[in-house]
């Protein structure tokens, strides 16, 4: 009765998930006929990721493998991982390998993720994935993100192995199961960065309306652009555009916003690789600001000798600069400084000019 309730159970899921898929790649079809056929050059095709010598790629491989990555957080590092190789020690010393087999497996599938994700970006893959433009243009190293559930998984089965040879530690895994629950509660997002902008500071929209009401016009019929400024927060305000977070967007684009940033790129080798290379951050980079873009109205930062092709801006619709630190001598950008704005209930102060 268990089993066919079981099987009664994998058709609904099996649909559910197919609908998930179906649901994402008509979201996404863009992308995916990208993949599979000649379109229009996108910003991907510029894409390059293979940039690390052997032995830095050695070196970050066993630093992903203990600390992991930001962007898939294990917190594995204070209690699981040494369980785990203890429990690695028991099955090496037992010969247990047969017995242990689902354990022995995630133990060196967890070290090959942390391997293969460092290794996507060596160097030595240029030749292939100059041939093979796929290669250059998917992020393969996503497959890392399998790793939480391997890790999680190979927990439990650490425990059960200790348990197994070592009585004692029966009585003391419940205890560093909830440690390792508080050590998750104590890394969580809202404890982590409690000190930084709330969701009400940062997309700041009494401010913005403020900005709105002062130039006065419909927001379709101009475009604006952000400097020190996520340009999210601007398009969350309803504002249009010319810079944005966007992972896939015509190349056409990405070179005409170039002509606005080129001579800040020149001067700054970190920003002009960063832009070049990648994109997916189309934002308004600056030699004097790099790749930062949270300037709160105390941080006391300046732009003192900024470079834009302010016909370029222009050219693409772009009639006003959001900036969250003032710019000296705006006129040498042939820009007209507006007015600042800021409000006791935001974190920004925000400088407005205009294309002249």
């Amino acid at each position: 009765m268990g089993r066919n309730q079981g099987k009664g159970l994998e058709f609904p899921l099996f649909c559910r998930y197919s609908l998930h898929v179906r649901h994402f790649l008509a979201v996404e079809y863009r992308l995916v006929y990208s993949f599979l056929f000649a379109a229009v050059p996108n910003s991907r095709d510029e894409y390059i990721h293979a940039r690390l010598s052997f032995w830095h790629s050695v070196r970050l491989s066993f630093k992903n493998y203990v600390l992991g990555h930001t962007h898939v957080l294990t917190v594995h590092g204070f209690i699981i991982l040494p369980f785990t190789l203890l429990a690695f020690w028991i099955v090496l010393k037992n010969k247990l390998w047969k017995r242990e087999s689902t354990f022995v497996s995630l133990f060196i599938l967890n070290f090959l993720l942390s391997v293969w994700y460092e290794f996507w970006f060596y160097k030595g893959w240029l030749p292939l994935t100059e041939k093979v433009h796929f290669l250059n243009t998917f992020n393969f190293a996503r497959f890392h993100f399998f790793r939480p559930l391997v890790i999680y998984v190979l927990f439990g089965l650490s425990l059960k192995i200790l348990v197994q040879h070592w009585g004692f530690w029966k009585k003391t895994a419940a205890a560093f199961i909830a440690g390792q629950i508080i050590i998750l509660f104590i890394s969580n997002d809202e404890l982590v960065y409690h000190s930084k902008p709330t969701p009400n500071q940062f997309y700041a929209e009494t401010l913005f309306q403020k900005i709105d009401d002062y130039i006065g016009r419909p927001k379709a019929s101009y475009r604006v652009a952000s400097i020190g400024l996520h340009p999210a927060i601007a398009q969350y305000n309803g504002f249009y555009t010319l810079d944005s977070y966007n992972n896939f967007y015509p190349l056409s684009y990405k070179h005409k916003f170039r002509n606005i940033i080129a001579r800040e790129l020149e001067k700054n080798r970190a920003i002009k690789q960063y832009f070049d290379e990648w994109s997916g951050r189309c934002y308004m980079f600056t030699d004097e600001l790099g790749k930062h873009y949270m300037f709160q109205k105390n941080s006391g930062e300046k732009l003192s000798h900024l470079q834009l092709d302010t016909t370029a801006f222009k050219k693409m619709g772009g009639e006003f600069i959001f900036s969250a630190v003032p710019i000296e001598m705006p006129a040498e950008n042939r820009l007209q400084f507006l007015r600042a704005f800021s409000d006791k209930d935001t974190v920004w102060k925000i400088y407005v000019y205009k294309a002249m």
